[in-house]
């Protein structure tokens, strides 16, 4: 496959990480033809969210790959429904229904780890005289919870530079489900403490995607970037012409 018959690869991050976490599969994607777009999800609402990343994708000529990770599997749920885009990727991700939100897919399940060590900070919420609410991960627990295979070094700066959620993103329901239309790919993190797995498995099962486990924390695009970039390339020989 040439490069220019490619898709561009779109990387969407999840919550209390940002677009570094893909720092190892992005150049494994360009060493391999690819172009690749990472951007920066504002972590403010899934529907504004999902908003974001489909402007993003429309700007791009072409087909596109679109990969979400964690929360950012709830983003490309609903972003996915872009005309150009032709393939799913779901990292350790929520596969969200239409009409359901995080929590109530979470509350399926027993909570992981990740639920008491969760921190609450008031943000000023433009255009309300009411704050918004950021959630993090407790910065002393968050390398066992998040990133437990990944260099301790490492894991302890993602732990001070977390992008925080807004509590919205939890309740907000799925106004579509692009994996009904999309063929879509789901890794299981099995080892994840910070999604329950039989959150990740009952999802992807649900969305009757094609399904890989590895033995890995949440972070597993630093943890096993080889495999994540070999489940992309799955993705695109399979759908593309």
């Amino acid at each position: 496959m040439s490069r220019t018959d490619r898709p561009t690869v779109v990387l969407v991050h999840g919550a209390f990480a940002d677009a570094s976490s893909y720092a190892e599969v992005i150049p494994r994607l360009i060493a391999r033809g690819f172009d690749v777009v990472a951007p920066a999800v504002p972590n403010r609402s899934l529907v504004g969210d999902a908003a974001y990343v489909a402007g993003i994708v429309r700007q791009i000529p072409g087909p596109v790959v679109l990969v979400g990770h964690s929360y950012g599997g709830a983003v490309i749920t609903v972003a996915g429904t872009e005309d150009n885009v032709s393939a799913l990727v779901y990292l350790a991700g929520y596969a969200l229904e239409e009409g359901e939100s995080l929590g109530e897919l979470q509350g399926r399940f027993p909570d992981s780890d990740l639920a008491d060590a969760l921190v609450y900070t008031p943000f000023p919420a433009e255009g309300s005289d009411q704050p918004g609410t950021d959630v993090s991960v407790r910065p002393d627990r968050f390398p066992a919870i998040f990133a437990a295979d990944v260099d301790p070094r490492l894991a302890s700066v993602l732990a001070v530079s977390q992008r925080p959620l807004a509590a919205l993103a939890f309740s907000e329901a799925a106004p579509a489900a692009a994996w009904k239309t999309k063929p879509s790919w789901g890794l299981v993190a099995s080892a994840d403490h910070t999604i329950n797995p039989d959150v990740e498995r009952y999802g992807y099962r649900r969305a009757g995607m094609t399904t890989v486990e590895v033995d890995s924390s949440h972070l597993v695009m630093l943890a096993h970037p080889e495999r994540v970039v070999r489940l992309i390339e799955d993705a695109v020989r399979a759908t593309s012409r």
